[in-house]
């Protein structure tokens, strides 16, 4: 991600962070079909070992996956996300860092979510988070994403959640996020497209899911 992109996505979450927390809390905004394959990953994960929320936000994924029974911490970018983090959820662990450059051990994760967390990652930026995100899986380990589907384009960002922002969004095509993850020698073991919620949802909604081999 280019330095001024990284930039602009810390700023604008270190703005919305507050009204983030309050928004979006729960499994809410997720589908029974989204729900489903939260509940793949955590399944394949459970007792494996240590599972990285990645681009965690205000932490509601990661207070999630320690419902299942899965051992897990979070990483954001904005550090005014993981202040919130901290706060809502002070038995978990969060830490500032980026998903690109992951304080994180070769091999060392039984899995690593991202859930729509590639939202600002360019798609010439793919194959470098993909890689990323590969490396720190152990073999065997699993990965989800989450993402909203769609072209590949740039979609400026100038409104979230009750605030003016500025940063660059992308809806990937599933088809170049498989290949990125194929690429970095993940083998997909399940993908979803489904169509946007009325009144919800710009632009369907994407769910893969990969394995490390091994």
């Amino acid at each position: 991600m280019r330095a001024d992109n990284v930039a602009a996505t810390r700023a604008m979450y270190d703005t919305v962070a507050v009204a983030y927390g309050q928004l979006v809390t729960g499994l809410d905004p997720e589908s029974g079909l989204e729900g489903a394959m939260l509940t793949a990953f955590a399944d394949r994960v459970r007792g494996a070992g240590r599972v990285l929320d990645a681009g965690c936000g205000t932490g509601r994924m990661t207070d999630w996956l320690g419902s299942v029974g899965v051992v897990a911490d979070g990483v954001d970018l904005s550090p005014g996300m993981i202040a919130v983090a901290r706060e809502t959820y002070p038995t978990l662990e969060f830490a500032v860092g980026s998903m690109t450059a992951l304080d994180v051990p070769d091999a060392s994760l039984a899995g690593v979510l991202a859930w729509y967390s590639i939202i600002h990652t360019s798609p010439a930026d793919l194959p470098a988070l993909a890689a990323e995100l590969a490396r720190v899986l152990a073999p065997g380990g699993h990965l989800l994403l989450g993402w909203h589907a769609g072209d590949d384009a740039v979609r400026p960002m100038t409104h979230a959640y009750g605030h003016d922002v500025s940063a660059d969004a992308y809806r990937h095509a599933p088809e170049s996020v498989a290949a990125a993850l194929r690429a970095a020698g993940l083998v997909v073991s399940a993908q979803l497209v489904r169509e946007p919620q009325p009144d919800r949802e710009k632009s369907p909604q994407a769910t893969l899911l990969a394995r490390r081999p091994g």
